[in-house]
């Protein structure tokens, strides 16, 4: 039997044609191979169809036009010849332009996400028709998988909006709202959703009258009406402003722009031809391969329920939070936002006050006002209550501590808590480092009982450790699982252990960037090494910005689950006796006396240093990095071995998620793939005295021997 056609064309009117996509068993519209064939297909028969006044393009699925092209049939493609890249790329830009050739108008009616290949399809139509549905978003993400876009979209979009407008939305990667649209000119007009197709019919009957649509078809198809001097202003602010932006390290951006930039003089024709060669020059290349591999990351993880088999999750109608610090009112924010109502406790009348204002304050902010939209702020207050006893949360079907890390404050609560709870209520702690198992001990009901690890800060941090208990239940993590992912957060299923998942590989990092500054290298020097490599700060600007002390006590915690390869840095215990514990305290390993957000060196760390250092050679910037992250890179070989996360793409997406791993090089393990198993052995050769924590593990070993990969 054949498969179920992606595309449907249909005649509301005699001379009015509905061309709409509804791609089989998908949630999302995508541009498969064959969906192209069809779309071939119907666009002969509109081209051999007399009398029609226009075309309207448009979805048949609810919150989406089309989410782009099929990405898994890009990355089954292998290693496709540069002639081969070129000619898909040219098909494709040849077979959307067919759309601004048919005889009548054509209009894209978009009432959902319009991305990607979707975008440059609409692009190709004559209008563009948006909707005020806040789903309704068009954007050309091309960047952020390595690429730029390769259907015309380079070609199409500044003779459309603008050079400026475009190099904006092509280079940056964002997407854009109906009504922004609207202000560059990108779409004629904004409507509600119920509205949309009476309005693509308006606009098909009052095109049918001005025959405007025509003329626009030929300037279209002109060079850009801009001068030389502006181009080369234009060229040398955006490559200054994406240069600041990427650090180099991500290509597209500025291949992008250097295309727009070289063929605006062009016609449609000859600038089109370029962008097909210009795509194939970044098809296929380590950061587009590791950027869509990110891109699967996060696909698998919107789909992975956490568990195994048909679990159902529990519902989740009310949340209660105790603590309202820094943890618990971003923990708020984030559950009211998604207009689920909240209800927070804390000992401190003070603190309780000051949390619930500052998780209505961010859960209403909007950035366009640069504050809190009052409207929205006026709609969220009956949605957060400030309890004034513990009791006071006894009705939430998930109650989430996040008071002070220490053991026997957590297990009190607990036990005053889990009488007052309902029978099928989840108990969550979002502890950052304290084993689950242990707080559990004294439960009666450990099954349901979880971690649930927020990252700091909550608004930011897309990442949510769901820490599994040796008594969690499968329907406890489905909850707790489908709970993060209702705030819009990525959860990853870890089983508990020291450090759990993001701090256990952390600290190796964080540890051996101390023993490098005691063997002789600059502080300044351990941060650039990281930053070279990707990271968004160095290790030794993330230990003010977490804390000191907060590190040392992580250390110890690590030390006594591993002391065979976690080093305890007297340099760390020195700084926090002499109370230097970073930002929060004005002073760590920089001073912050003038600027709060930038540390300056400081001479008394200087000092402090040459009494403690070990050694004072120059040490080559490669073993800088190899040294920082090799490390890192053992201790997840550790965690696979242990199966203490279910698959190896969860190690990756976590600590991209968490830390900031740079996407660019695929995730921690993706990377170990790029360079091969035997050739992390050859790396690790040289540091093997150092001992265990340099030391090859069974799993890399057999890794090697076997010829295997990480990945699945």
């Amino acid at each position: 039997m054949a498969d179920a056609p992606s595309l449907s064309l249909s005649f509301p009117h005699p001379d009015v044609a509905l061309l709409a996509f509804d791609t089989p068993g998908k949630g999302a519209n995508v541009l498969s191979r064959a969906t192209l064939a069809e779309l071939a297909g119907q666009l002969d028969v509109l081209e051999r169809h007399s009398g029609l006044a226009g075309v309207v393009v448009c979805s048949r699925k609810p919150g989406v036009f089309i989410a782009g092209a099929d990405l898994r049939e890009f990355a089954a493609a292998g290693n496709p010849t540069r002639e081969e890249v070129v000619a898909l790329a040219a098909g494709g830009r040849k077979l959307f332009a067919r759309l601004s050739r048919l005889p009548c108008v054509t209009v894209a009616a978009i009432d959902g996400a319009c991305l990607g290949g979707g975008a440059e399809l609409a692009m190709w139509c004559d209008r563009r028709l948006m909707t005020t549905n806040p789903k309704c978003q068009f954007g050309l993400p091309e960047v952020k998988l390595g690429m730029f876009p390769g259907w015309g979209g380079t070609v199409r979009l500044p003779r459309l909006v603008g050079l400026g407008n475009a190099v904006e939305l092509i280079c940056g990667g964002e997407s854009i709202d109906g009504k922004s649209a609207l202000a560059m000119g990108l779409a004629s007009d904004v409507v509600p959703s119920e509205r949309l197709e009476e309005a693509a019919l308006a606009l098909v009957r009052a095109e049918q009258q001005s025959q405007a649509y025509l003329q626009d078809r030929q300037r279209w198809q002109q060079p850009l009406a801009v001068s030389e001097t502006e181009l080369a202003f234009l060229a040398a602010t955006a490559a200054a402003y994406i240069q600041g932006q990427t650090k180099g390290h991500y290509p597209a951006p500025l291949a992008a722009l250097d295309l727009m930039v070289s063929s605006a003089m062009l016609d449609a024709e000859e600038a089109g031809e370029r962008e097909s060669a210009g795509f194939a020059e970044l098809f296929g290349t380590p950061v587009n391969r590791a950027l869509i591999n990110v891109f699967f990351l996060q696909d698998r993880n919107k789909k992975d329920p956490g568990v195994a088999g048909e679990v159902r999750p529990r519902s989740v109608q009310r949340v209660g939070i105790i603590g309202a610090g820094i943890m618990g009112s971003g923990i708020a924010a984030a559950v009211i936002k998604r207009e689920t109502p909240a209800v927070v406790f804390d000992v401190s009348p003070a603190a309780l006050a000051n949390g619930v204002a500052k998780a209505l304050e961010e859960a209403a902010y909007d950035r366009s006002l640069r504050g809190p939209d009052p409207q929205r702020l006026v709609k969220l207050v009956p949605r957060l209550q400030a309890a004034a006893r513990e009791a006071d949360v006894a009705a939430a079907d998930l109650v989430i501590e996040a008071v002070v890390e220490n053991p026997q404050v957590k297990q009190e609560l607990f036990a005053r808590l889990e009488p007052l709870l309902g029978e099928d209520a989840v108990l969550a702690s979002n502890t950052s480092a304290i084993s689950i198992s242990r707080l559990a001990a004294g439960l009666k009901r450990p099954d349901r009982f979880c971690g649930l690890h927020f990252f700091n800060p909550v608004r930011r941090m897309p990442l949510v450790e769901v820490i599994r208990g040796v008594h969690t239940s499968d329907q406890t993590v489905a909850t707790a699982v489908a709970f993060a992912k209702a705030l819009g957060k990525s959860p990853i299923v870890v089983r508990d252990g020291p450090g759990f998942l993001v701090n256990r590989l952390l600290f190796p990092y964080m540890n051996e960037a101390l023993e490098l500054v005691l063997e002789g290298a600059p502080l300044d020097t351990v941060d650039r090494a990281a930053t070279e490599f990707g990271m968004p700060m160095g290790p030794i600007t993330l230990f003010d910005v977490v804390g000191l002390d907060t590190a040392l006590y992580a250390g110890r915690v690590m030390h006594e689950a591993f002391p065979d390869r976690v080093v305890q840095s007297p340099l760390l215990a020195a700084l926090v006796e002499r109370g230097r514990l970073g930002q929060k305290s004005g002073a760590g390993f920089f001073s912050y006396a003038r600027r709060k957000d930038r540390g300056e060196p400081d001479p008394q760390v200087a000092e402090l240093i040459e009494t403690l250092r070990r050694d004072r050679r120059e040490i080559p910037p490669q073993e800088l990095q190899d040294r920082l992250f090799l490390p890192m890179l053992l201790e997840a070989t550790r965690v696979l071995a242990e199966e203490l996360v279910r698959d190896a793409r969860d190690v990756d997406l976590g600590l991209i998620y968490g830390i900031g791993f740079p996407p660019f090089r695929g995730g921690l393990l993706f990377w170990a793939d790029t360079l091969g198993p035997a050739g992390i052995l050859q790396r690790l050769a040289p540091y093997q005295h150092l001992g265990e924590r340099f030391q090859p593990t069974p799993l890399l070993t057999e890794t090697a021997r076997s010829g295997g990969r990480f990945y699945p």
